[in-house]
């Protein structure tokens, strides 16, 4: 990932109910939800959800496909695991990054 793709995709989930859906279609997985299901457990009304669906979309952080009667939303797990990288590729100035402790053991 580059610099301006990880600010586009940091920009997109830099707002609260983007963010929320996002987790959401995390912890949805591979089935990922319909709108309505998401209107639903978040509380966002249909005209934001499509607007906020939308921006994260346009940074590749979520697809859409369509399932008979509805529209299928699924977090792009390659995309989100590719700016994660992309935030922690120089850790630790290449140091293994201690996991129990608040910081680096660098």
């Amino acid at each position: 990932m580059d610099e301006p793709t990880a600010i586009q995709c940091l920009a997109a989930l830099a707002h609260e109910h983007r963010l929320r859906v996002f987790r959401a279609l995390v912890v949805a997985g591979d089935e990922g939800l319909t709108p309505g299901a998401m209107t639903e457990r978040l509380d966002i009304a249909a005209t934001k959800l499509s607007f906020h669906l939308k921006e994260l979309a346009n940074a590749g952080l979520v697809t859409q496909q369509r399932e008979g009667r509805n529209l299928i939303y699924r977090a792009v797990y390659a995309h989100m695991n590719g700016l994660l990288a992309y935030l922690t590729e120089n850790c630790c100035q290449g140091a293994p990054c201690a996991v129990d402790g608040p910081s680096c053991a660098c």
